[in-house]
Parts: C-alpha cells; sequence; structure tokens
C-alpha cells in the first residue's frame, strides 16, 4: 500500500507524542529536590521501555480488539502485532502506544521523592494493563461509554477526541490514591528543599509539551480543516490558560511567577485535549482562561486537604481533565447544524454525556489503582526508608547523582526561589 500523506502524519505525530514523556521528565526533574531529579525523569523513562512492550504483546489489543463484555478487548487478538504486519494498522498501534506511555508517566508526580523505583516498575505495566487499556477501550473502542455501548447508547456518547478522560482524569485520579496510600513527604508543608530545584528545566519540559501536543491532539484530524482547527486551539487554550494562571499568583501572591507560567501552558494543554476538535478557537480562549485560574486556586488544596501530591498532578491534570470534558456540554459546536453544547442550543444532551464519562472515568480509575497500589504497597512496599528519602533517592535507588561539583554529589541544598503557594503556606515553613 502506498504511503500517503495522512500515514506519514500519524507516524510524525505518534513522534511528538514520544517526545512528551522526555518533555514530562524534565518537567517533573525540574519541580522536585535536585537529589531526587535522576529518579523522576527516570520514572518517565522506564515507563516508555515497560509500555512500549506490554503494548506490542497486548496493550494493543486490549484497546481495539474484539470486546469483552464491553470492558476490554481481547488481549490475543493481535498478541504480539503479529497479525497487523503487512497492513497500515501498524501506524495506529504505534500511535496508540504513545499515549499509553505518557499516561502512565504523569501519574509519577504525585509520588516523587518517597517511591520506590522496583515498586514503579511493577505498577506501570499493570496499571496500563487494568485501568488504562480497559479505560481506553470503553471510550474510544467502542465499549461501554461508545455509541453502541451499554452506557453510551443511553446516555449518549460522550466528546474525548485526544484523551480528556481516558489519559488526564485517569491519570490524575490514579495519582491521587497513590498519593494516599504511599503518604507525606518527610516535613511535608514546612521543610524549604521540596521546593523545586531547576525552573529552567521546568520550563524546558513545559516547551516540549506544548511542541509534542499538536501531534498528541492533531494526529487523529481527518480532514485539513478539522487539523486546523485542532492546531490553532492547540495554540489558544494553554497561552490563555498561562494568562488565567500568572494572573491569580499576581493577585494572590504579588508576583507571576515562571513555574506559574509553565504550570499555566499545561493545565491549558490538558483542558484542551478533549475538546480540541469540537470548539471554536474562541472557545478555546474562554477554556483556556478557565482552566488556568481554577488549577493555579486548586494546586494549594493539597495542604488544606492534607494529601501530598508533590508534584501538583491533581490540581492541573485532574482538575484541567474535569473541566475540559465537561466544558464541552456547553461549548461543543454543533455538527452538521445539530447537537452542540448548551450554548449552541443543543440542550443537556451533550453536558449529560460528558458527566457520565468522567464519573465513570473517575471512579473505575479509583477503584482500580487503589486495588493495585495496595497489592504492590503490601507486598513489596512502594516507599523508601526514611533514611533513603532524607538522603536522596537518586542515591538509594539509582546510585547517582544529578549534580557534581568538585567530585561531590550535591543534593538537595538549592533554595533560590521566594515563598509561593505552589511549595507550601508561609505560616507552614516558618512553623
Amino acid at each position: 500500500m502506498d504511503l500517503s500523506a495522512g500515514h506519514v502524519w500519524v507516524m510524525i505525530s505518534a513522534a511528538l507524542v514520544l517526545l512528551m514523556t522526555p518533555g514530562v521528565a524534565f518537567f517533573y526533574g525540574g519541580m522536585t529536590r535536585a537529589k531526587a531529579a535522576l529518579n523522576m525523569m527516570m520514572m518517565s523513562f522506564v515507563s516508555i521501555g515497560l509500555v512500549g512492550v506490554v503494548w506490542v504483546l497486548w496493550g494493543f489489543s486490549m484497546t481495539g480488539g474484539d470486546g469483552v463484555g464491553g470492558l476490554f478487548g481481547n488481549p490475543f487478538t493481535s498478541f504480539g502485532l503479529e497479525s497487523l504486519i503487512g497492513t497500515e494498522d501498524l501506524i495506529g498501534a504505534g500511535f496508540g502506544a504513545t499515549f499509553a506511555i505518557i499516561t502512565v508517566a504523569l501519574i509519577s508526580g504525585a509520588i516523587a521523592d518517597r517511591a520506590k523505583f522496583s515498586a514503579w516498575a511493577v505498577f506501570v505495566p499493570v496499571w496500563v494493563t487494568l485501568v488504562y487499556c480497559p479505560l481506553a477501550f470503553m471510550v474510544w473502542g467502542g465499549g461501554l461509554l461508545g455509541e453502541e455501548g451499554a452506557i453510551g447508547s443511553v446516555v449518549g456518547e460522550a466528546i474525548d477526541f485526544a484523551g480528556g478522560t481516558v489519559v488526564h482524569i485517569n491519570a490524575g485520579v490514579a495519582a491521587l490514591v497513590l498519593a494516599l496510600i504511599i503518604g507525606k513527604r518527610k516535613g511535608f508543608g514546612k521543610d524549604p528543599s521540596q521546593r523545586p530545584h531547576n525552573i529552567p528545566f521546568v520550563m524546558l519540559g513545559a516547551t516540549l509539551l506544548w511542541f509534542g501536543w499538536f501531534g498528541f491532539n492533531g494526529g487523529a484530524a481527518g480532514t485539513a480543516e478539522e487539523a486546523g482547527l485542532i492546531w490553532v486551539n492547540t495554540m489558544a487554550a494553554p497561552a490563555a490558560a498561562m494568562v488565567g494562571w500568572l494572573l491569580i499568583e499576581r493577585i494572590r501572591d504579588g508576583r507571576p511567577t515562571s513555574l506559574g507560567a509553565a504550570s499555566g501552558i499545561v493545565a491549558g494543554l490538558v483542558a484542551i485535549t478533549p475538546a480540541c476538535a469540537n470548539v471554536s478557537p474562541l472557545g478555546a480562549v474562554g477554556l483556556g482562561v478557565l482552566a488556568g485560574v481554577l488549577s493555579a486556586l486548586a494546586v494549594g488544596l493539597k495542604y488544606k486537604l492534607g494529601y501530598d501530591d508533590s508534584l501538583d498532578v491533581v490540581g492541573v491534570h485532574l482538575v484541567a481533565g474535569i473541566v475540559g470534558t465537561l466544558a464541552l456540554g456547553f461549548i461543543a459546536l454543533p455538527v452538521e447544524g445539530e447537537g452542540g453544547g448548551l450554548f449552541y442550543g443543543g440542550g443537556f444532551a451533550q453536558l449529560g454525556a460528558q458527566l457520565v464519562a468522567a464519573v465513570v472515568a473517575i471512579a473505575f480509575s479509583a477503584i482500580l489503582t487503589l486495588i493495585i497500589g495496595l497489592a504492590i504497597h503490601k507486598t513489596i512496599g512502594f516507599r523508601v526508608s526514611e533514611d533513603s528519602e532524607v538522603n536522596g533517592v537518586d542515591l538509594s535507588e539509582h546510585a547517582e547523582t544529578a549534580y557534581e561539583f568538585g567530585g561531590l554529589g550535591v543534593g538537595g541544598s538549592f533554595r533560590p526561589f521566594p515563598e509561593s503557594s505552589r511549595t507550601a503556606p508561609k505560616e507552614s515553613i516558618n512553623s
């Protein structure tokens, strides 16, 4: 079969999405302590290796194979991808793998500084198999939430073009569950060394994510017209979200920060993911501002509610993922003059479908992640020892340090950043 422009675009998009996982590594690596930076980056990198193997063996089949009760595809339908050799379906299989990889990598930010690398290496393939693949099948593979599925046929099919439920709500909920299972870092909310140690890394990571996101959202575009809308929306929403986040920082904290700019970009990218092909550019701007504002407000909740989501996976990915998913019930464009969100006269049908999909994703991810996380935590243990946490997981888990000066490894002594609501309330640090 001839290689068409469409095939080439999907392959390029897959490469862009794969680049996003190293982008996550830089984003998260800069946000953690210096003596945990390598461990944080390794959690993203090993996700590529483990999920890449799982995807070839059974992961792809579980997301699009013959359905088993509407919950997941038969893992043996295309086991090892042997049956796809000589077909163009291998291109789609490769594209899908990159989504599974980055979804599980996103979770790692919630357990920074204190997780065993071996436990993470067990969690990744199990979670992708039991949580990501089934949810992807339910939403995109003709499962429960699809147009003909047991739920979708009743409440209507939810719109999730590139992963608001499958990727971001899913990862955000899993991150919260793992953070609760593993517990708080020693000195949570009081230790200044837990602040981000390398903001340039964070900004580099956000840049790589934004760059790759054009493939993440645009890879499945069916026409040039749709691709153009997706591209503009993927530019507009994160830009607006960054402005919204910085505005909240300026009002609340007295100054905008580089960390806030980078985080706002990611919040906007998350929010536009499910909606990129189904809202107008003006809608994307409004959605971006809303996501930036709400995520900026949400990241401080962990100090009020007492859960240690180290790098704000919940505040950014779960919150913005829910915002983007539900917003479609209001601002989704009509298709061929019919349907659409409330603001376009489409009634409550689309909002109901979006709400049901979000609730199903939250419940499914929470229950399965709780079972997986507890099983690992109660057997091999998910958390490092207190000494390892204090001395740094880079040394205890990898026998490496991110920074060497005069032959001496440097761990976590950098504190060049001002007080910020992103790290801990001032009264907590000074207590």
